[in-house]
């Protein structure tokens, strides 16, 4: 993979849902001085009560209140096929999405291939260049079991991104 002359000062900042409140999340955004959340997901919602506040609506308007900005990167987000794909390798390996650890291989693959790959990076990077810390989205609580960490990664690579992992 090409290294990019074109680095520019940027810090990009993952976070995910479980295992947080929505207050808890909230702090961590402020505690971070994260400024907007790109949400990387293809669904906006989450299943249960528990996380109910993470649910599109109720987080942009969370978020609003709290003076951080929202925007939704459905080409960011991985198809329904490979979703499926992670499916079953976390039922082979005895994981649901709340628990993975790990995102598979061949699901990591096809998302670069697919997603990844098609996405301008620079056109990516500097965009959020324009904010303080941009933090990208997901559901899963670890970025070791996230595509966010797959974004990160190439803003990393090829952009000299600083990436900060958020856990509230």
């Amino acid at each position: 993979m090409p290294i990019y002359a074109d680095r520019m000062a940027l810090r990009v900042a993952t976070i995910g849902v479980y295992g947080a409140s929505g207050e808890e999340f909230l702090a961590e955004l402020d505690r971070a001085g994260v400024d907007i959340v790109v949400d990387v997901r293809q669904r906006r919602g989450v299943r249960g009560p528990r996380y109910a506040w993470a649910n599109a609506r109720r987080l942009q308007a969370a978020l609003a209140d709290a003076g951080v900005g929202y925007e939704h990167r459905l080409d960011l987000a991985p198809t329904t096929a490979l979703r499926e794909l992670q499916y079953a390798a976390d039922a082979a390996a005895g994981e649901g999405k709340r628990s993975r650890s790990v995102i598979a291989p061949e699901y990591a693959r096809g998302y670069t291939e697919q997603i990844l790959d098609a996405v301008d990076a620079g056109e990516l990077a500097a965009e959020l260049a324009g904010h303080s810390l941009p933090a990208l989205l997901c559901v899963e609580r670890d970025p070791e079991a996230c595509h966010r960490s797959l974004i990160a990664a190439r803003l990393a690579e090829r952009h000299g991104a600083e990436v900060v992992d958020l856990r509230p």
